[in-house]
Order: C-alpha cells, then sequence, then structure tokens
C-alpha cells in the first residue's frame, strides 16, 4: 500500500472517531451533567471523609458499588488475573531479550 494511503486512511478514520465523539458529547448534553455528578461525589466524600486509599490499618479501600454488589471476588479475581499477566510479560521479555543480546 502507498505511503499517501496509509495516511489518508488514518486520517479519515481518527476524522470518523472525532465526528462519533463531538456527536456523543453533544446528544448527552456536553460536559454538564457529568460535571454536575462529579461534583456531587466530590462534595459526598468530602463530608463523609473517605480517608486514604491505602491504609495500614484497614487495608485497601474498593470502591462502593463493588463492595454493595457483592463482587469483591470478581474484582480480587480480576486484579490477581491483570497480576499474573503483567508479571507474565515480565519475565517474557527478560528472558528474550537475552537472546537479542547473544547473538549480536
Amino acid at each position: 500500500m502507498q505511503r499517501w494511503k496509509q495516511y489518508g486512511s488514518l486520517a479519515a478514520l481518527f476524522a470518523v472517531a472525532v465526528a462519533a465523539g463531538l456527536w456523543g458529547f453533544r446528544a448527552t448534553g456536553g460536559a454538564l451533567p457529568w460535571a454536575k455528578r462529579s461534583a456531587k461525589a466530590l462534595q459526598r466524600g468530602v463530608k463523609e471523609s473517605g480517608g486514604a486509599l491505602i491504609d495500614p490499618g484497614r487495608g485497601v479501600i474498593i470502591a462502593g458499588p463493588i463492595r454493595k454488589g457483592g463482587m469483591v471476588m470478581e474484582f480480587v479475581g480480576l486484579v490477581v488475573l491483570l497480576v499474573v499477566i503483567g508479571i507474565g510479560l515480565y519475565v517474557y521479555a527478560n528472558r528474550y531479550r537475552g537472546l537479542d543480546d547473544r547473538a549480536a
């Protein structure tokens, strides 16, 4: 494929994504509803004084909807899965980086 076609396709895809984002932004009323929700959440958090995310006495604080919805085990499972994938990628990259060094 020619370079101008690649850049043209990328620019067209970017334009479509921007147009869809702007349409969605306007269709949902813009930033105002989100700003109101965010302000209410921040004010509620200040009133309740939630505290730190990690407290040695209490452990890691999990968000209310996860805790109240009974999804703590699913959340912990997802975190463990992501940690295992991260460690696996680290080991994989470390192992195969050495092969390139030996070939040179």
